[in-house]
């Protein structure tokens, strides 16, 4: 894709409905390589319901192109979740985002960083008192590190977190790089 091609791209919060969709995406090959979180359509239910009916101050939206889903991606505020802010120190005002195209054919065509930009102009950089964003892909996922560099984020830390099977390689993009 190429950089014109960004108003193609847009973002709906996920309702109980889309579950079924974000239950397939968890369970493709090229999205269990790296989110490592295979579950049943109950497991996904029980841990996205809450994201879904705003239980929980993580807020969960569908990526769209041309208004067809293709993806999941979430926003928080990493103070929200203080063990986690804590274990990577973060600063006052981040945000983190998590993401994945759920659909194998737009894997590695260049979709991701037009996404996150968008994601990030739209949706998070507007939220009051947030000023960067963190996020933080497995160290050896090297197509979503360049990715991200790509869109303007720069390598913060690598943080062994609690519960996680790998280290995650922390990177952080300023508000100001964006707008």
């Amino acid at each position: 894709m190429e950089p014109q091609d960004i108003h193609r791209i847009s973002f709906r919060p996920m309702g109980e409905g889309d579950l079924k969709v974000l239950h397939r995406w968890l369970n493709q090959p090229h999205v269990l390589e790296w989110w490592r979180e295979p579950l049943t359509f109950e497991g996904t239910q029980v841990k996205y319901g809450p994201y879904v009916r705003g239980e929980v101050l993580t807020y969960p939206f569908l990526i769209l192109l041309d208004d067809q889903p293709l993806g999941y991606i979430q926003w928080y505020r990493i103070a929200d979740y203080s063990d986690y802010a804590e274990q990577i120190q973060a600063e006052a005002g981040a945000a983190g985002i998590d993401l994945f195209l759920g659909e194998p054919e737009w894997v590695h065509r260049g979709l991701g960083g037009l996404v996150i930009r968008r994601f990030l102009r739209e949706v998070v950089f507007p939220q009051q008192g947030v000023t960067c964003c963190v996020i933080g892909p497995d160290r050896d996922n090297r197509a979503a590190i360049r990715c991200y560099e790509k869109v303007g984020f720069r390598y913060l830390k690598t943080v062994q977190v609690r519960g996680e099977p790998a280290p995650e390689y922390l990177m952080r993009l300023d508000r100001n790089v964006l707008f």
